[in-house]
């Protein structure tokens, strides 16, 4: 079944420019990660050792409002601004990078920083991959 990202790209009455099967993925991993990033910082401000995680915590909360203003951004296609998609999926494929660094860095000790890396590296590719497609 395909997700409501792509059951949603379908509706659009209008061409897009775009792979729309490749931008559902990369949506779907914006969210995902924008997800995962704000509850890994909630999981390390409960943490007794909360003062060593400090760089961790404002990691994950810019990577997740970038990723959620990338997936907004690109669910709107009227008006499509190429050089304002292709600004932000590279500007959140560096903050999903850094963030994946800087949880990997932690994995050993918390299990939300070792599924956090993980999945800010899936969405560092994701949105890689549709940069690819941009012509």
């Amino acid at each position: 079944m395909p997700s409501t990202t792509m059951r949603m790209l379908e509706t659009y009455p209008k061409s897009i420019n775009l792979d729309r099967a490749t931008l559902a993925a990369t949506i779907d991993a914006l969210n995902n990660c924008a997800q995962v990033c704000t509850a890994c910082a909630d999981a390390c401000l409960s943490d007794d050792g909360v003062a060593e995680l400090t760089k961790c915590i404002r990691t994950n909360l810019d990577c997740a409002d970038i990723c959620t203003t990338t997936a907004r951004v690109l669910s709107r296609h009227t008006g499509y601004d190429a050089g304002l998609s292709r600004s932000l999926l590279e500007a959140c494929a560096t903050a999903c990078r850094s963030c994946g660094d800087e949880c990997a860095r932690h994995a050993e000790m918390h299990e939300h920083c070792r599924v956090c890396a993980d999945v800010c590296r899936a969405c560092e590719r994701a949105c890689r991959d549709l940069l690819a497609t941009m012509s």
